[in-house]
């Protein structure tokens, strides 16, 4: 059953798949290498390296299918991306023609603004001698208010200070109060636990005698 010789070296590749995907242990000629010659012992070597250089071909193919896989992954990705990007230029665009047309309209007011306050300026020429006037008496009323205002602040600084003063005050009270309020707490509950251990260590002879008296 153990080949002596070379066989066909046109050998089919059907052949030589089906020989290169069973495991070269079942292979009859696998456990006896040692009664093979030259020819036969080189034969086995080669299909050995045919079956080692398929299989590492096998692996290399998975590795390239999964970078392929993974790059198409990427290449959709990158194509909504670039599809979600152009939409969102578009959108920019569109906002940028709005506000550039906005723009000129605003511009447009601007200049007309302008020439409606040049044309009031001519006629205000007249009137600037009388507002002086008026602007110096409001300057004189405005200093008043300025002082009975920052008299006010000073007055209200000065009550925040004491109003600031008292609550530090009563938080200082408070706290010294919480802690006598949690004094007596721990107390009662204290003497809640006595009282408690007390009547249960006193209820037990009275139901123990009862018990007795029944018997």
């Amino acid at each position: 059953m153990v080949p002596k010789s070379a066989p066909d070296s046109g050998l089919a590749d059907s052949e030589l798949a089906s020989a290169a995907e069973e495991p070269l242990s079942s292979m009859p000629f696998a456990a006896s290498k040692s009664n093979l010659d030259k020819k036969s012992l080189d034969l086995v070597f080669a299909v050995e390296q045919m079956i080692q250089a398929r299989q590492h071909a096998e692996i290399n193919i998975y590795e390239l299918q999964d970078r392929l896989t993974h790059s198409n992954g990427n290449i959709e990705r990158l194509t909504r991306d670039l599809k979600n990007l152009n939409k969102v230029i578009e959108e920019r665009e569109k906002s940028i023609l709005d506000l550039e047309q906005k723009l000129i309209e605003k511009n447009l007011k601007v200049d007309q603004v302008i020439e409606d306050y040049r044309e009031l300026q001519s006629t205000l020429s007249t009137e600037i001698d009388d507002l002086k006037s008026v602007i110096d008496l409001e300057q004189q009323k405005y200093t008043s208010l300025a002082q009975t205002h920052n008299e006010a602040n000073a007055e209200k600084m000065k009550k925040i200070n004491e109003m600031e003063e008292r609550i530090g005050r009563l938080e200082v009270e408070n706290a010294h109060v919480k802690q006598k309020y949690d004094t007596v707490r721990q107390e009662k509950a204290y003497l809640s636990n006595m009282i408690s251990d007390f009547t249960s260590r006193m209820s037990v002879p009275l139901s123990q005698n009862k018990n007795d008296r029944n018997d």
